[in-house]
């Protein structure tokens, strides 16, 4: 199997894009259901199935790992992998141009007043 490159997966989902960011420590899943309602200050919020639909697929891709637990704790933790690291990096780069490039437009319809 050829391994994808990380820009085959962009853009990301909102909902993907919190859940990677909440994973740069292990967490598990409530754990990752409530940091992304706070990074995302409360305009994402995801359901358990929404949420374990989401890091079922994203396992499957090898962009984040669950992590053994040898404790008698029934909860999974997950973690992104080196290759989920390099994807949410991208991911940000590209909104990151994706403003910058449009700011002036922007300003020319009467948008915002900051930057």
């Amino acid at each position: 199997m050829k391994k994808k490159s990380a820009e085959s997966f962009l853009p990301l989902t909102h909902t993907t894009y919190y859940i990677l960011l909440s994973l740069i420590e292990p967490l598990h899943g409530y754990g990752i259901m409530q940091k992304v309602q706070e990074m995302s200050e409360g305009t994402v919020r995801i359901g358990p199935g929404t949420l374990y639909g989401a890091l079922s697929k994203l396992e499957k891709q090898f962009i984040i790992v669950k992590l053994d637990e040898n404790t008698g704790d029934r909860k999974k933790s997950y973690q992104l992998t080196e290759f989920g690291r390099e994807l949410v990096k991208l991911e940000y780069i590209r909104l990151e141009e994706l403003v910058h490039m449009s700011k002036d437009y922007i300003k020319k319809l009467g948008g915002t007043e900051s930057g």
